[in-house]
């Protein structure tokens, strides 16, 4: 007969949550690139820029960051698994805080030095932070895992919109390249102070008169391992899905200020800083909202919603200017945090827990090459100012996006095999 541990105090299971997400805030300066590449990368319009690079070496930094943050998270996510998640985070703190920091000896002959430190070494760091405090938030909450998991992952989408007038503030006073290096040195207290308030609930725990539900919407009640999950479609269709599902907003987001800042925009400079103020904190809200409505709606058809949104706002925003391609930019923000929030918790459903930040850091390698993919694409069309034909792109990854998942069906259970 399964041991149901001795259940804590309700509030005890939110001190690791209230640690994740002090931790996730830092994490989402990932979603203010563009801040950095207007002051980083000279162009028509940031002609006071430091560095003469053409538009992709900038986006390529952001790129690899988001690429590797995949693998990060795959590592992250099989170390926790064997040594729990606090010495994780602490490494993972290390690793990001050292990559910022050395971000700041960038130079205009070296932007390998860019692409090292803020693309790999950062990303790697984000990465294992990443998968692990979700999964470790999960496990805390099985009740409640689709709020639990948009209440995490909401948090980061925050930070960008928090560091986005920090990052600016600060780029004025010490400039671009000394940003990042005080963010290097932030982030390594923030993550390794959180680390010491986060650890796994006791093995079988369960909150006190909760039941699990029978089985509904892929929702299992045992556990696939890392293999076991490789050997489904449903892995791979869910891995492709997100591929096809973030391609807007992870166009969207590195480019969110230059487009704003195009002479036939309407938007002035302070306008087109609000653009990444406003995707960000409609990418946190988003995470948040749909996490918890897809407790309510079911996963399948919450993505199903959120694909088409992502579809038409992406393709809409060619044809918008001024303050309607603000209103656009919010929507797609909207949707690609609600991507972030519901894939996580479909793997968790799918596949179970006790392997859920090793198997959703796989998942999020089919992000990771959709964030290269995209954000590569759209750096180099608007060399030659083919935002639109970027965006179409996208707008038909969504549409495959959809197909895939209308075609979803949750794993067999293993003994029905």
């Amino acid at each position: 007969m399964e041991r149901t541990a001795k259940v804590p105090a309700i509030n005890n299971r939110w001190i690791p949550v209230v640690a994740c997400i002090a931790i996730q805030l830092c994490l989402g300066t990932a979603y203010i690139w563009s801040v950095f590449q207007s002051y980083l990368i000279i162009g028509k319009s940031t002609p006071n820029a430091l560095f003469n690079w053409p538009a992709t070496h900038g986006t390529l930094a952001y790129a690899l960051l988001l690429g590797v943050l995949t693998v990060g998270s795959t590592i992250g996510g099989r170390i926790q698994d064997k040594l729990k998640p606090r010495p994780v985070i602490i490494a993972a703190g290390i690793i990001l805080g050292l990559g910022f920091f050395l971000a700041q000896f960038t130079t205009e002959s070296t932007p390998w030095l860019l692409w090292l430190t803020y693309g790999v070494i950062g990303g790697l760091g984000m990465g294992m932070a990443y998968t692990t405090t979700i999964a470790c938030c999960q496990k805390w909450f099985p009740d409640k895992r689709g709020l639990i998991t948009g209440i995490i992952v909401s948090a980061l989408g925050f930070g960008g919109l928090l560091f986005t007038p920090v990052a600016e503030a600060l780029i004025k006073n010490y400039g671009v390249l000394h940003t990042f290096a005080i963010f290097g040195v932030l982030f390594l207290v923030v993550t390794v102070t959180g680390a010491f308030f986060i650890n796994n609930p006791p093995e079988g725990f369960k909150p006190e008169g909760w039941t699990p539900p029978a089985r509904k919407d892929g929702i299992i009640a045992q556990s696939f391992s890392p293999l076991e999950a490789l050997k489904t479609p449903q892995f791979y269709m869910i891995t492709f899905a997100f591929m096809c599902a973030t391609a807007a907003g992870s166009m969207m987001i590195p480019m969110a200020k230059i487009l704003g800042l195009q002479p036939d925009s309407g938007l002035s400079k302070q306008e087109a800083v609000a653009g990444v103020m406003i995707i960000t904190g409609f990418n946190s809200f988003g995470r948040l909202f749909w996490g918890w409505i897809s407790d309510k709606l079911g996963r399948k058809k919450t993505l199903l919603i959120l694909l088409v949104v992502a579809a038409i706002s992406i393709i809409a925003v060619s044809f918008a200017s001024a303050y309607s391609m603000l209103a656009i930019i919010a929507i797609i923000g909207f949707s690609y945090g609600g991507f972030l929030g519901v894939f996580p918790a479909m793997t968790a459903d799918f596949f179970g827990t006790k392997n859920v930040a090793t198997i959703y850091g796989m998942v999020l390698l089919g992000f990771g090459v959709g964030a290269v993919g995209s954000s590569y694409t759209v750096a180099k069309l608007s060399e030659t100012k083919s935002f639109s034909t970027a965006f179409l792109i996208a707008g038909i990854g969504a549409i495959v996006g959809f197909i895939i998942i209308a075609l979803l069906k949750p794993p067999k259970l293993k003994a029905e095999k």
